[in-house]
């Protein structure tokens, strides 16, 4: 019996051991759980692991309050104490930063009023009056010396004392001193930029040019009409009545000079012929009787008188010989033919059929124009002058003469302006002959009229393919480094080469010209944004 309570006591010993042990287990494990905790921390703040302490960081930041979630601030503070806290969103909409209890949110405002900073600071989430803190900032760009901004107060905030220039992309240091103790935090914002290697460049053809000074050519532009030639156009009339037997040519035909146009049968042209036959055989009378009377007369067989009357009607009868051959070669109609009647009509040029009044059986008279025949090697192009202009255009001045219809230039000088402004139109006309070896201009045709009104030196300019439109605005993509990025500029003056820059662009920086538009093409595939 003894023996069986004294086995009993030993194993109730045993299991108070077992407990002591598993208790004393517990509470190590725990303190070493407690121990361990802020390492693990400090390890992620050193690693910088962002993704759900950032989110929890916004969920605890409340928009629609005017102060700051208390753990927020607690849980921002712990995971960065070392460095500049990560970037949240505030109350106001701008990036929050918060160290030590001291928050600073800045903001890019710019609605009614040019681009400005605005800050607004905290102190243990409960907004703190702005001129307690004096804030400085430093703002960075691609290419660009770094503008310092200081601020004011402003109602519950502290602007800046200059506006933020486009682009808004950039490399933000603001300093912040509060209570004798200095605040510096630091972010980033891109907007409008794209990564481009060298080889990408060239695999995609994109020129880049240095911007400079350039010389730019005011242009004046006018509207004006291709036109015939007159000074090589003739107008063809038969000369002659009659009544048309053939017509062998119809209008837009090439022909050339001497070619049978027309063939008239007329009863002049007859008569005219007749008398022709006539006077050459009184010519061939008179020439015998003068050569027999020539003879007699050496041999002094007949008197002189007989002589000199026989030699003065031989002249007679060529003159009046020479005076119908003559009539004849006026009227264009040959000494003989297949027909007395039969009156052919000529081109006197080459060129081309551009009119056609007449046709087989028709009666017409001497005075009746038939055909107009042009030579088109050459044409008018007649531009209207309005009247403020009239001073600009000058007799002499180079023109570029373009095709509206279709692509086609060419150029030539101002060979004539009128001195009469028309009553009605309150315009004047001037004309420039252009050469059209091609029959590319062709009477009737409108064009656009380019002159040089003047020409300007200007400090800054770049080409017109550089620029192209972004997010409602215009810009040129700057080179810096391996990046282009936009930047908005402010034109002038240009021509069809340059153009004038204003604003948005210094001299000597370098910018993407030829195949500018692949670049447009990639920021918008990367989601360009305009970021506040």
């Amino acid at each position: 019996m003894n023996f069986n309570i004294d086995k009993s006591s030993k194993k109730s010993g045993q299991m108070i051991a077992i407990i002591l042990v598993i208790i004393i287990s517990v509470v190590l494990g725990g303190l070493i759980l407690k121990t361990e905790k802020p390492k693990a921390m400090t390890e992620e703040h050193e690693e910088h692991a962002e993704g759900e302490a950032h989110s929890e960081h916004e969920e605890g930041m409340s928009e629609e309050s005017s102060g700051l979630d208390k753990q927020a601030i607690e849980a921002h503070e712990k995971q960065h104490a070392a460095q500049s806290p990560e970037v949240l969103k505030g109350p106001h909409g701008g990036k929050l930063f918060v160290k030590e209890g001291y928050g600073v949110e800045i903001a890019i405002f710019e609605e009614d009023t040019p681009p400005e900073f605005r800050v607004y600071t905290y102190l243990n989430e409960k907004p703190l009056e702005p001129t307690l803190s004096k804030v400085s900032l430093e703002l960075a760009r691609l290419g660009r010396t770094p503008e310092k901004f200081n601020f004011f107060k402003e109602s519950d905030y502290l602007k800046s004392n200059a506006t933020v220039m486009e682009p808004h992309s950039f490399d933000v240091h603001l300093n912040a001193v509060y209570n004798n103790k200095s605040y510096t935090f630091a972010y980033k914002q891109v907007e409008g930029r794209i990564t481009m290697s060298d080889k990408q460049m060239t695999l995609n053809a994109v020129e880049v040019l240095t911007a400079g000074p350039a010389k730019i050519k005011s242009t004046l532009k006018l509207q004006g009409e291709i036109k015939l030639n007159a000074d090589k156009s003739v107008q063809i009339v038969s000369r002659v009545g009659g009544i048309v037997e053939k017509v062998s040519v119809n209008a837009g035909d090439n022909v050339r000079k001497g070619q049978v146009l027309a063939t008239v049968s007329s009863q002049a042209i007859a008569d005219i012929r007749s008398d022709l036959l006539a006077a050459q055989k009184r010519v061939g009378l008179a020439r015998t009787t003068y050569e027999r009377e020539k003879q007699l007369w050496e041999e002094k067989i007949s008197a002189q008188q007989d002589y000199l009357q026989a030699q003065n009607d031989l002249q007679e009868s060529e003159i009046n010989l020479s005076r119908i051959q003559q009539k004849l070669g006026a009227l264009g109609a040959g000494t003989s033919g297949a027909g007395q009647t039969r009156y052919d009509i000529r081109s006197p040029i080459d060129g081309v059929v551009t009119v056609k009044k007449v046709s087989q059986g028709q009666v017409i008279s001497e005075i009746d124009s038939l055909f107009e025949v042009s030579d088109l090697s050459t044409v008018w192009a007649e531009m209207t002058i309005y009247a403020k202009d009239i001073n600009t255009v000058k007799s002499g001045q180079q023109v570029t003469v373009k095709a509206t219809a279709f692509d086609a230039h060419a150029v030539g000088n101002i060979a004539y302006v009128s001195s009469l402004v028309g009553e009605q139109s309150r315009t004047a006309m001037a004309r420039v002959v252009l050469n059209n070896p091609d029959k590319t201009w062709l009477p009737g045709l409108p064009v656009n009229i380019e002159l040089t009104s003047s020409e300007a030196d200007v400090p800054l300019a770049v080409s017109v393919e550089g620029i192209q439109s972004l997010n409602e605005e215009t810009v040129v993509f700057g080179r810096y480094g391996n990046y282009f990025e936009a930047r908005p500029v402010t034109l002038g003056r240009r021509d069809d080469k340059y153009v004038e820059v204003l604003e948005g662009l210094n001299a000597g920086e370098k910018y993407a010209a030829g195949n500018s538009y692949l670049i447009k093409a990639d920021i918008g595939k990367a989601g360009a944004s305009h970021e506040h």
